[in-house]
Formats: structure tokens, sequence, C-alpha cells
């Protein structure tokens, strides 16, 4: 159990069976009657946002979850497959569990799986990946950095824009989270 006073973003709780994250939270103090605790919530399975006021003081059960780092293998099918990088154990997950950051996923790339209990909750890619470009329309001369973007398709064959200068077969550097070219590799 945890006290709604110690709710600080990235907390995750149990609510009517399912698990949520704080998000933000604000303790309000009123000249006239008790505090309490305002706070933004996000269902970690399906990404609903909630906003839900506490008690001051009120306890909540904690959600524990585990994180395990993973290797993926190889695909068969729908199900990817990875490794448990400490136990050697085999583990399945669908395309539904990991996301729409599937995109990204390529063999021997390693994943942090977040569970609670035998629920995977959520699959955490790197913050960055590096890819190679497998199609794109090819640069032109007087292209430029700052000129425009173009969509290029990757070798996980997920599309992203990427700047004009940008070659079919280089290799470049993502942002997961924003899906955004960074750089060249």
């Amino acid at each position: 159990m945890i006290s709604s006073n110690d709710f600080r973003p990235g907390v995750s709780i149990v609510l009517d069976g399912s698990v949520w994250r704080v998000i933000d939270f604000l303790h309000v103090k009123p000249g006239k009657g008790s505090a309490f605790v305002r706070t933004t919530l996000k269902n970690v399975q399906t990404g609903k946002q909630l906003e839900k006021t506490f008690r001051a003081g009120e306890s909540v059960p904690q959600a524990t979850l585990e994180k395990v780092t993973m290797q993926h293998t190889y695909k068969e099918g729908d199900e990817f497959i990875f490794m448990d990088m400490e136990t050697y154990e085999e583990g399945r997950l669908t395309s539904a569990q990991i996301g729409d950051r599937v995109k990204y996923l390529k063999d021997g790339m390693e994943v942090n799986v977040i569970r609670w209990g035998e629920q995977v909750l959520e699959v955490e890619l790197p913050n960055s990946v590096v890819l190679e470009i497998v199609q794109t329309d090819p640069g032109v001369k007087g292209d430029t950095a700052t000129g425009g973007t173009k969509p290029a398709i990757l070798e996980t064959g997920a599309t992203i824009m990427v700047p004009l200068f940008i070659a079919q077969g280089e290799r470049i550097k993502i942002d997961t989270r924003e899906d955004k070219y960074l750089g060249r590799e």
C-alpha cells in the first residue's frame, strides 16, 4: 500500500483491477476542509488517461512491477520470440503486446519487458536505434539539410521522414519515442 501523499510521477498503483501510472499530481490544501491530492493517471494497458482525486493520506494498493531485460531472437508467425538475458528462457509476445514500437524491433535487440504478475504491460525499446534505409527517393545535387524531408522505408518496414540528402543504404539513428530522424550513423 502507498499513501496518496507519496504520489510522484512514474509511481504505479492498482485501481479497479488494472495498473495506472501517475503522470501528474497536485497536493491541494484548501483554507476550509481537508487536504486532497488531484492526480492525472494513465492506464498502462490501454493508454487511457483519467483525472482522479484522493483524500490526503489515503492508502492505495501499489502495483509491483517487474522489469526483465530480454533479447529479441526471431519472429515466428505473429509472435515475437524473446530470450531472458538472466535465465536464458524463451518467451513469446504478440505484436499487440509490444504495441506500435514493433516497427523498430529487429533481431538481436535488447528490450525491457515490464510485467505485473504474469501479465505483460509494456515493452520498452531503447530510446534510439540505428537502422538501414532500404528504399527512398535518390538525393539530387543541391539538396540541403534544411531544405525539406522525404519518406524512407527502414529495414524493419517502418516509414520515417528523413532529410532530402539521405540516400538508400545509409544507416540512420532514430528516436523511437517520437519517431524522429536524429542523424546519420
